[in-house]
């Protein structure tokens, strides 16, 4: 079995962005991936403006600590001042340009009406509450980079230089389906009794959300019948127009595993097994596609509830991100935080625990971390990374991964 990381590392080196770029308006690009370095056409500010609400004056004439001065003129944001003569100051509000003549502004706190003149009770240094031009951002200067997914962070800094619309990597193309007779979809059981034998198809639901949370263009399959016909089938189907196929279920080695098979079959298999818990049977390949040539990338996720999620966490986010055209950083953050709880026993494979954070800064572990229990997923707040071989003790220190790292 290979470890996690060099499975994780077969991924990425595998993995090819798609290359098609296309323009959408800004607006509309939250989760995209941008294509192309983008640079501003102006400086921010634009011009010398002010922090606050307060008084533009010349420094000069307030060195005593308590200058009175005669308001002049009154600049809300979005006006022009005239210069300011010496002896004066102006009423400003913030976001206003600084009136020629003013080399500070002191804030309204400071400052005491009297009539027509205010009374500074403040001696302000010169550039004091001004944001000087180009401050922020200098006229050509490069603000996000090819390879960034846009946040709104991202995207109100590409406004705020006037960028209407974005050159962004389209949408990956991604088909999901699912294997098991014994699976049955909410709402479809006789009379909401479930057969003997039948489960809910909730793979269904945690995978397209989680699709959905990287903003792919999904085609569900739904359920196909176990056998190794139907699968084929269902794979040379996804292969024509996908980028990617995911399957959950039938990548273990029993009778009726039939996806694997079905995999090698049309296409070929570069992984699998992987030395995780849970989520042991994962397989990743190719798909043929019947014309055009090329293929679609497949990745088959285990059939066990936590172990689709998890190991869609560890390992298909990271080649989503790469195949979306991240350039940076796409494994999680991990912290360390201190364990308070002891898991005595060591497994040979990395063990990802659900657990969440308590009052006391500390980490609890969910009580049953069997790969079926899904109440454990939305109990915790993360996942610890436990090396293979490891014993923790109450008290030690390991490393977190949130789920807030995780799902987006």
């Amino acid at each position: 079995m290979l470890s996690v990381r060099e499975a994780l590392d077969t991924l990425l080196a595998c993995a090819v962005p798609v290359a098609d770029v296309e323009q959408v308006p800004t607006l509309e690009a939250n989760g995209r991936v941008l294509a192309l370095d983008q640079a501003s056409t102006i400086d921010v500010p634009s011009a010398d403006n002010t922090q606050m609400d307060g008084y533009a004056v010349r420094a000069a004439d307030c060195i005593n600590g308590g200058a009175s001065l005669r308001v002049a003129q009154r600049i809300p944001a979005g006006t022009v001042g005239a210069p300011l003569e010496p002896g004066s100051a102006a009423r400003i509000f913030t976001g206003a340009l600084i009136p020629p003549g003013a080399d500070a502004v002191v804030m309204q706190e400071q400052c005491e009406v009297q009539g027509d003149n205010v009374v500074i009770r403040h001696t302000p240094k010169a550039g004091e509450w001004i944001r000087r031009t180009g401050e922020d951002i200098v006229a050509g200067a490069t603000i996000l980079a090819a390879g960034t997914r846009l946040r709104s962070q991202e995207l109100g800094l590409a406004a705020s230089v006037g960028l209407a619309t974005l050159p962004v990597r389209r949408r990956l193309r991604v088909a999901v389906f699912f294997t098991g007779d014994e699976l049955t979809m909410p709402g479809e059981a006789p009379g909401g009794q479930l057969a003997p034998g039948a489960i809910y198809n909730s793979n269904r639901f945690t995978l397209r959300g989680l699709l959905e949370n990287f903003g792919c263009q999904i085609t569900d399959y739904g359920i196909v019948p176990d056998s190794l016909d139907a699968t084929r089938a269902t794979l040379r189907a996804a292969a024509r127009e996908h980028d990617l196929i995911i399957t959950s279920g039938g990548v273990s080695v029993g009778e009726e595993d039939h996806v694997k098979p079905a995999v090698e079959a049309e296409g070929q298999l570069n992984m699998w097994q992987i030395a995780v818990k849970p989520g042991k049977p994962l397989a990743f390949g190719q798909v043929r596609r019947e014309e055009g040539g090329g293929s679609s990338f497949f990745i088959g996720l285990p059939g066990n509830p936590v172990s689709s999620f998890i190991t869609f966490l560890l390992f298909v986010r990271p080649f989503l991100l790469r195949l979306q055209g991240v350039s940076g950083p796409v494994e999680p953050r991990a912290y360390q935080m201190r364990a308070d709880f002891s898991l005595p026993k060591a497994d040979r494979r990395n063990e990802f625990l659900r657990v969440r954070v308590n009052a006391g800064g500390g980490l609890e572990l969910f009580s049953n971390q069997g790969s079926g229990v899904l109440t454990s997923t939305v109990w915790g707040d993360g996942l610890v990374d436990n090396p293979p071989g490891r014993v923790i003790n109450e008290g030690d220190i390991v490393r977190f991964i949130p789920f807030a790292e995780l799902q987006y």
